[in-house]
């Protein structure tokens, strides 16, 4: 079989502004091209679509994910494509891939096969640029807080209770502690340090959720960047740092937009982890594509009980934005790992495993319907070594939970693959069977939130929280935040915090150990487990099997 680099060069891809014309509708001079097959959409164009009718909102999710692969955004570019194939107005909008992951565990996140989106390449490494925006204005408030430490400390910063952290978009576990300042007078204040991925970032997680420079420019003036000695909140606003990190991400803020290899358009844009963070697409972006399509299909990181819980109690809450539709991405290779079989054995026959594991994905659908009101589809993402007789009891499984379930062979056959998906996909949007409700009521404390996600999403019986985790809860509530909503920062493989715990594990205790104030982003995260907010790279990182030709080709990044 061909690799991505090889199939997406065997395709002729259209300038960007025949994708904008013809595709969505939007004039020449609405885009701000990078090259010849990227481009960024105008800010004014966008304001103008303010007024525009909305189209249908298709969520795809999926199972918890394992190392068997299940192809959440493979599935979303097919789905896109054969909506289009059917005659659909269908626009996807994904999150920018991270370096990190790209050149550590994951690789690419672009799609796959003949399901990807295209110029893989730039998409995966530096795009337009919006990483390195976000990196810089969040290092120039970490530089204002130490500069204003170094020149008198007027605000009375105490400098051990400094939040804000610096950000770097590669995973480097030897600087999630550090000492800077070091050096003597010309260096600073000594102190201890802590960074951050980029995409763990809450400047991250502002900028997917502002719907303008102004609201951009509000949100960083709340972040509390440090406290006092005597633990009065210090903000962005008070070191007179909002206008000059807006300035930093005015360009960046305006969307992205690319095309898949069948030339559906794709807005690409922002990309926080939905482990850490919200794990989601910017609301900019989405709003454009609904403006602009009749559907648009989008995709929250993870399984539904990280990406799908937070896209909804978070980002819908906050932009007014409800799902039409869901779709749960799950693989027979993934169910039988779940189901205890190992990876060696992944392409044996093995319908006891099957049905073992499809308790991981019955809970999702559960989850989907039951908690959140929204109708699901799942997509069986098939691998040549399925059997019949396998995919055969995923379906019967899936129908037993009132979810139809369709063969999907996007990653091979592209559209054609998945037009089945589309036509189901499209069937029940014509429904509309969706009443969105949320995991919890807004007016509920922190505690009461995070209860209700553990018990209702993870199945929890019981949340408990570490000393530390109680002493912030006890601040930010006497600071006034003690009712915004929640973002648990939990491992992706588990409905608990252990990551070895598959299946549908129920029972169990959410540990919070600590609880970080997300006061520009309105939220707070609950750390978990064993969970980091800079990842290590793998002991052969995917960078290890990358080249690059004398001709500028490059091999291995897919």
């Amino acid at each position: 079989m061909r690799s991505d680099a090889e199939i997406a060069d065997s395709v002729e891809l259209w300038p960007i502004e025949k994708v904008a014309t013809e595709m969505l509708g939007l004039p020449p001079e609405s885009l701000h091209p990078y090259g010849r097959h990227i481009a960024k959409v105008d800010r004014s164009t966008i304001a103008g679509l303010e007024s525009k009718p909305r189209g249908k909102l298709v969520l795809v999710t999926g199972i918890s994910p394992t190392p068997a692969g299940e192809g959440k955004t493979t599935t979303t570019v097919g789905l896109t494509d054969a909506l289009r194939r059917i005659g659909v107005r269908a626009t996807a909008a994904l999150r920018e891939p991270s370096m990190g992951p790209v050149f550590g565990m994951k690789g690419g996140a672009a799609g796959g096969g003949h399901s990807q989106v295209v110029p893989m390449i730039d998409i995966n490494l530096h795009f337009t640029g919006d990483f390195a925006a976000i990196a810089g204005a969040n290092n120039l408030l970490a530089a204002l807080i130490d500069n204003h430490i170094h020149h008198g400390n007027a605000l009375g910063i105490d400098q051990r209770r400094i939040e804000w952290k610096r950000v770097v978009d590669m995973n480097d576990r030897a600087l999630r502690q550090s000492v800077i300042g070091l050096g003597g007078t010309t260096g600073g204040v000594p102190r201890e340090e802590g960074w951050d991925i980029v995409v763990a970032s809450e400047l991250m997680a502002i900028f997917c959720l502002a719907t303008s420079l102004r609201d951009l420019k509000e949100r960083i003036g709340r972040i509390v960047v440090a406290y006092t000695r005597d633990r009065k909140p210090v903000t962005a606003a008070d070191l007179e740092a909002p206008e000059a990190m807006t300035i930093m991400l005015a360009n960046a803020l305006q969307p992205n937009l690319v095309q898949t290899l069948e030339h559906s358009p794709v807005f690409i844009h922002g990309g926080p982890f939905a482990n850490i963070a919200h794990g989601c697409n910017s609301v900019l972006a989405t709003q454009t594509a609904l403006a602009t399509s009749d559907v648009v299909v989008t995709e929250a990181g993870f399984g539904a009980d990280l990406g799908a819980e937070k896209f909804i109690d978070l980002k819908c809450r906050m932009a007014g934005l409800a799902p039409d539709v869901a779709v749960v991405v799950a693989t027979v290779r993934a169910l039988k790992y779940h189901g205890g079989v190992g990876v060696p054995d992944l392409n044996v026959e093995n319908l006891d495993a099957v049905r073992a594991g499809a308790a991981n994905l019955r809970r999702h659908l559960q989850n989907m319907r039951e908690v959140f009101g929204v109708p699901a589809v799942v997509a069986i993402n098939r691998f040549p070594s399925d059997t019949d007789a396998e995919v055969a009891l995923v379906r019967e499984l899936a129908m037993a939970e009132d979810a139809p379930a369709v063969e999907a062979t996007h990653v091979v056959d592209g559209s054609a693959g998945a037009t089945a998906l589309a036509d189901t996909v499209n069937n029940l949007l014509d429904k509309n069977l969706a009443n969105l409700t949320y995991a919890y009521p807004e007016d509920a404390d922190i505690v009461a939130k995070a209860e209700a996600v553990a018990r209702r999403i993870y199945r929890a019986d019981a949340v408990s929280w570490s000393p530390a985790a109680r002493r912030s809860l006890k601040q930010l509530t006497e600071d006034g935040y003690g009712k915004l909503p929640v973002c648990f920062a939990k491992t992706q493989y588990s409905f608990s915090t252990d990551p070895k715990a598959l299946g549908a594990v129920d029972g169990h205790t959410v540990e919070v150990r600590e609880v970080r104030l997300r006061a520009g982003a309105g939220f707070v995260v609950l750390v978990t487990g064993d969970i980091m907010t800079m990842p290590g790279l793998p002991k052969v990182p995917a960078s290890a099997g990358m080249s690059i030709d004398d001709d500028g080709t490059v091999r291995g990044l897919s």
